[in-house]
């Protein structure tokens, strides 16, 4: 599981992360507050977080944001 802390635009990370194609599949688990967690049901955790990251700040309006990820 990762978490994703970030305060703005969650409902884009979302969407952005559950249809992102690639090595790794995130399905949306809970937010709590700030947090937002997801499962990955395929490929490791830590390299998971890696690419949610990159593919956040890939998108225009992902450049801005201030966030951080960890595994857990």
């Amino acid at each position: 599981m990762i978490v994703i802390h970030m305060a703005a635009m969650q409902d884009k990370v979302i969407a952005l992360l559950e249809n992102l194609d690639g090595d790794f599949t995130y399905k949306f688990s809970e937010k709590k507050g700030i947090k937002l967690f997801f499962d990955v049901t395929k490929g490791a955790p830590a390299q998971a977080a890696v690419v949610a990251k990159n593919a956040i700040k890939a998108e225009p309006w992902g450049t801005a944001l201030y966030f951080n990820t960890e595994v857990i």
